[in-house]
């Protein structure tokens, strides 16, 4: 977490257009995230955006939701900054800096999101604990939902969809620099699950109504509902 940290202090004021290069369908995926909301407009909710980063997702939900309250979390204190500008003038939000690896809710949430974040849990069982962790802090019939980039259920789809995120990537960034910078960057630096295995951590841990609500091969939003 301290290398993930360090790229994410550096490269907080030009992540917006990064993001852009390295992510197939940013958009969509954004919308399909905040989709699954299921409150009325008017309701006042609770939520975490747990890796806020510079808080896109959370003003996304603050458009949607204007009586929301939003906990943005982060481990680079300068995305918390970018957050903070992102939101600056928008009511009922609070800022926490802190690492996944070492976070402990405090209260309980009607939504919990996160977006391009918890891949960085080292392992399984790392992930696992933190999404007890979640579904704890849920409160009843409160929803979990995850964008995320995630693994195939084997080897050969795995090859697929690598092949299909570097082609996306090559549309606005050098071969030389996906194959020397972001394709080691990400062997080194994040711990993706297979998508199949989490579906079935969810219902194990309390999940219901799981399901994907989008995906373009190694990129997904999943998640569920606590039972009520």
């Amino acid at each position: 977490m301290d290398k993930v940290k360090k790229h994410f202090e550096e490269e907080a004021k030009e992540f917006d257009s990064i993001i852009l290069k390295l992510i197939p369908y940013y958009p969509e995926m954004l919308d399909a995230l905040v989709s699954v909301i299921p409150f009325d407009y008017f309701k006042p909710i609770k939520v975490i955006d747990l890796g806020c980063g510079t808080g896109t997702i959370s003003k996304r939900i603050k458009n949607n939701f204007p009586n929301a309250a939003i906990t943005c979390l982060d481990v680079a204190e300068n995305m918390i900054e970018m957050a903070k500008s992102k939101l600056s003038g928008q009511s009922d939000i609070r800022y926490q800096l802190a690492d996944f690896n070492h976070f402990d809710f405090e209260e309980q949430y009607d939504v919990v999101i996160s977006f391009l974040s918890l891949h960085h849990l080292a392992t399984d069982e790392d992930k696992k604990t933190f999404y007890r962790k979640i579904c704890n802090a849920l409160t009843p019939a409160g929803i979990f939902y995850n964008a995320d980039n995630v693994i195939a259920s084997d080897d050969g789809l795995q090859g697929i969809y690598m092949d299909k995120w570097k082609e996306f990537m090559r549309k606005s960034i050098s071969k030389e620099e996906i194959d020397k910078n972001w394709i080691p960057r990400y062997y080194v630096e994040d711990r993706p699950a297979k998508l199949v295995d989490q579906l079935d951590w969810f219902r194990e841990i309390g999940f219901v109504d799981v399901d994907v609500i989008w995906k373009y091969y190694n990129f997904a939003v999943y998640g569920g509902c606590k039972l009520r």
